[in-house]
């Protein structure tokens, strides 16, 4: 190692003195190392000397580095890799071999793989592998790398300022899709191997660089402006893609209609993965999702993707073609994303739907505001709440004060002036003036700079937009000073023809509402009516006490195409009515619910404990509900096993070596479950000398995360 890069490792190097342009890069998977193998050019400008040039390389191993075609000496932090940078200024390219074993960023999901083929110098090509074989196939491969940084599997630039032209190839077994950022402009294929190479075109920031391999199907739609949409699913989830892809073109043409800039990028992608740390992410032209949004039609109505779909595909303009500088300006992604989204579910489901939605996000605010718990839109350390929803309800209040035909011109003249370039709120701010020949400077005090929650503000733009909020204020005004025999609870009800309204009285006033209220509720078919019923009425303990009649239309709701719904309505009644519970089970015991399986782990633990259920059944209904928490299940389906067993007391062996490999696993928040519980049960004697004996079978990892919570 030469001894300048000791001291210039510790900097930076200028933005001004070296530009990378383009990175060229392939690479292969070996999955029973859980290792990428790499090679590629990486294109770049001097436009001053200086000592050396550096990459981001988090724990990757360089086997060569060429620049220029000569092979050269480099350093190798851990971090970074470093090169003494050539004395001429101008175009440069630097060629490098490399292998990585990622901690963290790519995430490989079940499965081993014997093949692994050798790397060799220039560009990939079919005829550089034998082929040997899968002999157990991956089930997925995905990388996640906003807030992880691309640099622990591609040597890069972790600095969101640093745009560049990606273009990254694979080679992977035939059997599996390859889903990348840009456009596929090659396939090749020998014997059962294929090499994928994507064509980005424009330049990004590297933490928009995204990959997913694993067996996937795909539909091809196409936007009123031609842009291909590249759907993607598992064939086992072929009868899903509609309710689970529905209205994605008319998010797609509104999106584009509503912000006023063309798409910015060559094709959209979108794939569901499993496990995935979020709902969603943005990667460049290529969303990758959670699978637990992959639904049926039920499920539709109780958690779908629209909102998920169109908040990805608004950062594709907000975030991804303009990006911030820093995180004090986070709100310019995650605001615009959140209002834009808003925004096209206003479109699909109406101008109500839109505004109770606001109206419970500002409740939410109202009320973190009011605790002393309010944050600066400015604050880079600000929380979701923050950043998603009072950064939206910045934009509706920025377009109440500007007009709507200011606002679409300003937000079209900022995108188009940075385009694939980085910003500062003060970018955007500067164009709304400018669009609107207004000073924008108290509306950054009062919505971004201060840490306050304007309520009093909102409330008048939520009673003026809508009827039905105006007329929830008036009422819950009147309630505070009306005398309980002088309230016209049925005026209210029968005052207006909102779902949300009436949901939202049921909820609020469930206990004290008449009968005759409740009736007329029960008797409609609306679903959120009847969702505010089961969740609000016939609680567990110490709820209103309904009366036979009422009684047999609680019972109804098991009925309901809601998957929410018939969660709480079986688990109320079983618990209610002893005498009822083997009718209750007859009735929903083929149904499994949303993606995390809701209603069948709920089913399989109430049936184990009701005693003259099935008896002959039981070690089948044990084995299922254990079964569920292995790792081949989704982690919120083992997350809920896990918390119904315990409360059983009916964890298997099995269960129990499936909770301690949970413990290390790279969602924290299931990692976080799992380990609380876990530390729970090692106080128990009975169950600590369990896991005890169960030791030897768990790996050396795992037994370490075991000794280290018992304490030992």
């Amino acid at each position: 190692m030469l001894c300048f890069f000791l001291v210039h490792l510790l900097h930076g190097q200028s933005d001004a003195s070296v530009d990378f342009k383009r990175i060229n890069v392939d690479i292969i998977p070996v999955m029973d190392e859980e290792q990428i193998q790499g090679k590629g050019t990486y294109e770049f400008e001097l436009r001053k000397k200086v000592d050396s040039i550096f990459l981001d390389a988090v724990n990757i191993t360089f086997l060569q580095v060429v620049l220029n075609g000569k092979e050269v000496a480099f350093s190798n932090s851990g971090k970074r890799l470093g090169i003494r940078a050539p004395k001429k200024i101008g175009h440069h390219e630097l060629y490098i071999r490399y292998e990585a074993k990622p901690r963290q960023t790519v995430y490989f999901i079940q499965g081993k793989a014997i093949n692994r083929p050798t790397v060799v110098q220039g560009p990939f090509t079919a005829s550089d592998i034998d082929y040997v074989g899968f002999e157990n196939p991956i089930f997925q491969l995905w990388t996640q790398g906003q807030g992880k940084y691309n640099s622990h599997w591609l040597p890069s630039i972790d600095d969101m300022t640093d745009k560049i032209e990606f273009d990254v190839g694979f080679l992977v077994d035939t059997g599996y899709q390859v889903i990348a950022n840009g456009k596929l402009v090659e396939k090749t294929t020998k014997d059962q191997l294929t090499h994928w190479r994507f064509d980005m075109g424009n330049p990004m920031s590297s933490y928009l660089v995204a990959f997913v391999i694993g067996d996937f199907d795909k539909k091809v739609l196409q936007s009123k402006s031609g842009v291909p949409m590249e759907l993607y699913y598992e064939p086992k989830d072929s009868l899903k893609f509609e309710p689970t892809y529905r209205y994605s073109k008319e998010i797609f043409d509104f999106l584009e209609a509503e912000i006023g800039v063309p798409y910015p990028w060559q094709n959209y992608k979108q794939v569901p993965v499993q496990d995935f740390l979020y709902a969603g992410m943005e990667n460049t032209g290529c969303t990758i999702f959670s699978n637990q949004y992959v639904i049926d039609s039920t499920a539709f109505v109780d958690k779908n993707y629209v909102n998920v779909n169109a908040h990805e595909l608004a950062h594709q303009w907000f975030g991804n073609l303009v990006t911030e500088v820093s995180g004090e300006h986070h709100w310019l992604h995650e605001g615009f994303a959140t209002y834009y989204a808003y925004l096209a579910e206003r479109m699909l489901f109406g101008d109500e739907h839109f505004y109770w939605k606001l109206f419970e996000t500002a409740k939410t605010l109202k009320a973190r505001s009011e605790m002393g718990e309010g944050q600066a839109l400015t604050d880079p350390n600000a929380s979701s709440l923050t950043f998603y929803e009072k950064g939206a309800w910045a934009l509706v209040m920025l377009k109440n004060e500007v007009g709507g035909d200011a606002f679409k011109k300003g937000v079209k003249s900022y995108l188009q002036r940075h385009g694939f370039k980085n910003v500062t709120i003060d970018d955007f701010l500067k164009a709304m003036e400018s669009a609107s020949n207004k000073d924008l400077s108290n509306f950054k005090t009062e919505w971004l700079t201060s840490d306050k929650f304007p309520w009093e503000a909102v409330k008048a733009k939520l009673r003026a937009a809508s009827a039905h909020i105006d007329r929830l204020f008036t009422m819950e005004e009147d309630l505070a000073q009306a005398q309980s025999d002088d309230i016209d609870y049925m005026g209210y009800w029968q005052d207006s023809s909102s779902s949300q309204f009436k949901a939202s009285f049921i909820k609020e006033y469930h206990r004290i509402l008449p009968d005759s209220i409740l009736n007329q509720a029960f008797d409609s078919d609306d679903i959120l009516v009847r969702q505010a019923l089961a969740t609000s009425l016939l609680g567990i303990s110490g709820a209103r006490v309904l009366n036979e009649p009422l009684i047999a239309k609680y019972e109804s709701l098991l009925h309901d195409s809601s998957y929410v719904t018939l969660e709480h309505a079986l688990l109320k009644l079983w618990s209610n009515f002893p005498e009822k519970r083997t009718l209750y089970l007859e009735k929903t015991k083929n149904i499994h619910g949303l993606p995390n399986k809701n209603i069948r782990l709920l089913w399989l633990t109430l049936a184990l404990v009701t005693p003259d259920y099935q008896a002959l059944d039981k070690q089948a209904f044990y084995q299922e509900l254990n079964g569920y928490t292995g790792t081949t299940e989704h982690f919120e389906v083992r997350q809920l096993a896990f918390e119904y067993l315990y409360q059983i007391q009916a964890l298997s062996d099995t269960a129990l070596m499936n909770l301690v490999k949970a413990c290390d696993h790279h969602v924290w928040q299931f990692k976080k479950s799992s380990r609380n519980l876990l530390t729970t049960l090692v106080a128990n004697n009975e169950l600590k000398n369990r896991l005890l004996a169960l030791k030897d079978s768990l790996n050396e990892k795992e037994q370490k995360v075991l000794q280290k919570i018992m304490g030992q």
